[in-house]
């Protein structure tokens, strides 16, 4: 039993329990070196085994941290066989990444998915445990994988855990739970001291728990030292206190022969190639097998079979940091040159380049073909690392610019915004090249929106489109959408002209798949300018040239989508979103997902479909706050406030709309949704003046010619009910003249509704009547629903009773269907004015509002027909988890088998219409 320990073990041994129990958790322990996060793992270790738990070890290693994948493999290489379990796209990325397979990985997120998969593949021989130690020396990309596997694992018997050391380089690991470890208390440092040197004296042993700190490793080594010293009459003065264990083991390794510490800097330059690699090293040097024995003996290292191994990683530390510099240069050409075999290419360089004494263009070419050869398995922070150290390398300054631009791209690829910017920076100031000047500012540009703003994004690439319009106009066709989208975003219309310009001035190649997306941006800004009737056109092109697969890549497509609402076609825009999500899916691109599911989400709000809308939201945010995505879960939290409100919700609607309405100066067309969500909130509740006032904010601020025209038939009714007609028509001529160009059914159902409101009796019941028309006929159930709502309203102050009857109960039911109370007060409000009873509840509450998005998400692709393993490799959830789901959902849906759920519409929940 480890002194001192108790409250931690009792914890751990908890999250093992819970496993074996069939539950999933994870917990990262964090400490100094020393502070005893190894033993504790290792007591965890034991206790699984006793209880017949199945145990999966990992270890970071600080020498193999540029190896893209390294740690992963050393994990979770011996279950290859495994592999074939996983859905295609996992099993083919998880062999790439182990040079079993030659595929290219695009999504470095894939392989998470993959790992996630895999652990519970493997739970399903009974509960699991995975330790992995040294965390914070694990490459990026196994890290990414592991901690995302992590968050996400919910109903798999599955425990993991995570050590990790204080380091000068905070690792943070956002989202999973901590327990840090702090020094033993006094008494418990004492027993420790007594345990493992119980002849020191009382003044040596006083002093040694003054200076340790209550550190275990400090106590055990320093007890043993200090016992040695006090022997020899050499302790007169005090003990060090900065890096007291290092200098322990350092004294150690001074007493080593020769040779022996020789092969020991050779264990410490390399890692994991195995005994016969370092030996191979060593024979230039005279020094062999045998040589091992003396650090055997002083425990500093163990062998075991092929293997050699430090037993503490600060031996490490300290071997490779004290020896001369020459002497490490010639460690690492030696073993380089032991280092045979294409599977060892990238170890071999990697070692080169830190045998290299100045710049070598061989070695910098060798460095980039590791970066590229990382790039196709996804190891964006491995291509990041390659790329600069072969730039460091490069005798010629405009191919260290162009390989130190590179750099910045993976590093922004890899979540690392903050080195992508000195790159690029660097890369700049390096280069004449007008490319790779452009490739700098686009890295500057997209690190400034998550940063700066919006805005600083839009004006950086417009720089670096400038500078390439007319060498490679379909690049700066890229920057000018970066551009255009980032300035719509900031809500800067005078950085949307300019942009608009410039495009002006690409000339594409005929037939060129881009220039459908340059013209239709480039009549975004006309539209910004209030200009429906040139802007409509070219827009509508783009949407159909995605409907019909012509748009070539993932963010023209999300464009595309958006063009469609923009268009007023939100079931173009909802079937090019769909398709996309379905290709990023199939094609495993797990990071475009939650960017795809934004705008998807909206359009579904638009059409009514909430439910939906919700189960993507969910989806997206947590896909986003796994992996990082902080901006995008904001954008993400303005559209569910719009959710909120529409649910009723007003508490969560206000705290989540007080969270995202900070961000309003810097992202305003994002944070407007959520402040359309607070007017039609204010709106529902008959608070017509707050409404008016939100709504008008939001009809005329810089969103206003976005997707934000269609809150303007919202402020036409609360100024109308308000009694301010004026109001009402201070936005309504510009929602007109967009409604009138695009002349789709929902768009002319809105417009006539607020000419209704606004109208003469003689022509205001005919608008009503065409308004609900041609709702029901484009399949807008709540649009239908809330025209029904102020018909019926007018039907009754002209007293026409029974007609206002019938309008209001049906308003009233398609509210409850679609899961709206405020609005279904409000219908029951109007028919207890006309004397009817109030209807204290809904009377067809639909059954699928009682599930939770993700539960919502499972049964429709249960009810499709789709295995639970299919729909965990759609939604990057395991198996497990999915059934977990469906077990949940059954009873809340009245269904108790999976063949049920065929008799459910499950298309929207309250059905497309409004009775």
């Amino acid at each position: 039993m480890l002194i001192g320990r108790e409250r931690e073990q009792e914890r751990l041994g908890e999250l093992l329990e819970r496993a074996r129990a069939g539950h999933s958790g994870a917990v990262v322990v964090r400490g100094e070196a020393g502070i005893g996060k190894t033993a504790l793992l290792a007591g965890l270790a034991a206790r699984a085994e006793e209880r017949g738990v199945r145990l999966v070890r990992g270890l970071g290693i600080e020498s193999e941290a540029e190896l893209p994948f390294s740690g992963l493999h050393l994990m979770l290489h011996p279950f290859a066989g495994r592999f074939g379990a996983l859905p295609g796209q996992q099993a083919t990325a998880l062999r790439s990444v182990f040079g079993l397979a030659e595929a290219p990985v695009h999504d470095r997120f894939l392989v998470g998915a993959a790992t996630l998969t895999l652990l519970s593949e493997l739970a399903e021989d009974g509960p699991l445990l995975c330790l992995v130690d040294d965390a914070q020396w694990l490459d990026r990309s196994s890290s990414d994988a592991l901690f995302f596997a992590a968050r996400r694992i919910v109903a798999d018997p599955v425990a993991m855990v995570f050590a990790v050391r204080d380091t000068a380089r905070p690792f943070l690991v956002p989202g999973i739970d901590e327990l840090r470890l702090g020094g033993l208390d006094r008494a418990r440092a004492a027993d420790l001291v007594a345990a493992c040197a119980p002849e020191l004296t009382v003044p040596l042993r006083e002093r040694l728990l003054d200076e340790a700190g209550g550190n275990p490793l400090a106590l055990i080594e320093l007890a043993a030292a200090a016992g040695a010293e006090e022997g020899a009459g050499r302790l007169a003065g005090p003990l060090r206190v900065g890096g007291r264990v290092e200098d322990a083991f350092r004294a150690q390794l001074g007493e080593l022969p020769e040779a022996t510490r020789l092969l020991l800097l050779l264990v410490a330059a390399e890692g994991t190639a195995g005994l016969p690699a370092i030996l191979r090293a060593a024979e230039p040097f005279g020094a062999g097998a045998a040589d091992l024995g003396p650090a055997e003996s002083a425990r500093l290292v163990v062998v075991s079979g092929d293997e050699v191994r430090f037993r503490h990683p600060l031996i490490r530390a300290v071997t490779y940091q004290d020896a001369p510099h020459h002497r490490r240069i010639a460690a690492h050409d030696a073993l380089a040159r032991a280092l045979t075999g294409g599977e060892h290419a990238d170890r071999r360089a990697w070692h080169l380049a830190a045998a290299a004494v100045g710049p070598d263009e061989k070695v910098a070419a060798g460095l980039e073909r590791v970066a590229r050869r990382a790039s196709r398995l996804g190891g964006t922070a491995a291509v990041a690392d390659a790329y600069e150290r072969a730039a460091r390398l490069s005798t010629e300054r405009e191919g260290g610019a162009r390989r130190i631009v590179s750099a910045a791209r993976a590093a922004y690829d890899a979540g690392q915004p903050g080195r992508a910017t000195r790159l690029a920076v660097e890369a700049a100031s390096l280069t004449r090249e007008p490319a790779v000047a452009a490739e700098a500012a686009f890295v500057r540009a997209q690190v400034a929106y998550e940063r700066d703003s919006p805005a600083a994004d839009a004006a950086l690439a417009l720089e670096g489109a400038t500078l390439v319009t007319g060498a490679d106009p379909e690049r700066a066709v890229s920057m000018l959408t970066e551009a255009v989208w980032a300035a719509r975003d900031a809500g800067a219309h005078d950085l949307v002209r300019r942009a608009v310009e410039q495009f002006g001035l690409v000339r594409l190649p005929p037939g060129s798949p881009v220039a459908p997306v340059a013209r239709a941006l480039a009549a975004y800004g006309r539209l910004v300018e209030g200009d429906a009737e040139a802007a409509v056109p070219p827009m509508r092109e783009l949407v159909d040239a995605a409907l019909a697969g012509r748009v070539p890549d993932f963010v023209n497509r999300i464009i595309a989508g958006f063009m469609g609402m923009l268009v007023a076609d939100d079931d173009a825009a909802v079937a090019v979103l769909e398709a996309l999500a379905a290709d990023v899916r199939g094609q495993g691109a797990l990071g475009w997902l939650p960017y795809v599911l934004e705008p998807l989400a909206i359009a579904r709000v638009l059409r009514g479909d909430f439910g939906a809308a919700e189960a993507d939201l969910a989806e997206a945010t947590s896909l986003a706050s796994d992996i990082g995505m902080d901006t995008q879960v904001t954008a993400l939290a303005c559209i569910s406030v719009r959710l909120d409100a529409v649910a009723g919700d007003e508490a969560r609607c206000r705290e989540r709309a007080g969270d995202v309405l900070g961000h309003e100066a810097v992202h305003p067309t994002n944070t407007a949704l959520a402040s359309w969500g607070l007017g039609l909130l204010d709106l529902a509740q008959g608070r017509s003046g707050a409404a008016v006032e939100r709504l008008g904010a939001v009809c005329g601020g810089p969103a206003r010619h976005d997707v934000l025209l269609r809150a303007v038939p919202d402020h036409v009714e609360a100024a109308v009910r308000g009694g301010r007609p004026d109001l009402a028509r201070a936005h309504l001529p510009v929602f007109e003249a967009w409604a009138r160009r695009t002349g789709g059914p929902a768009a002319t159902a809105l417009l006539l509704r607020c000419h209704a409101l606004l109208g003469e009796d003689a022509e205001a019941g005919e608008q009503y009547e065409a308004a609900l028309g041609l709702s029901l006929e484009a399949g807008r159930g709540h649009d239908a629903a809330r025209t029904r709502l102020v018909y019926g309203e007018w039907l009754r102050r002209r007293r026409r009773r029974t007609e206002a009857r019938d309008q209001l109960s049906l308003a009233g039911d398609a509210f409850a269907r679609l899961g709206t109370p405020r609005w279904a007060e409000r219908a029951r409000a109007e028919l207890g004015v006309l004397g009817d009873r109030p209807v204290a509840e809904p009377r067809h509450a639909d059954p699928l509002l009682r599930l939770t998005p993700q539960e919502l998400q499972v049964v429709r692709l249960a009810a499709a027909g789709h295995s639970n393993r299919e729909i965990g490799a759609r939604l990057y959830l395991s198996p497990r988890t999915v059934a977990h789901h469906l077990y949940r959902a059954f009873p809340k849906i009245g269904v108790t088998r999976r063949a049920e759920l065929a008799r459910l519409d499950l298309s929207r929940p309250g059905g497309p219409s409004a009775g």
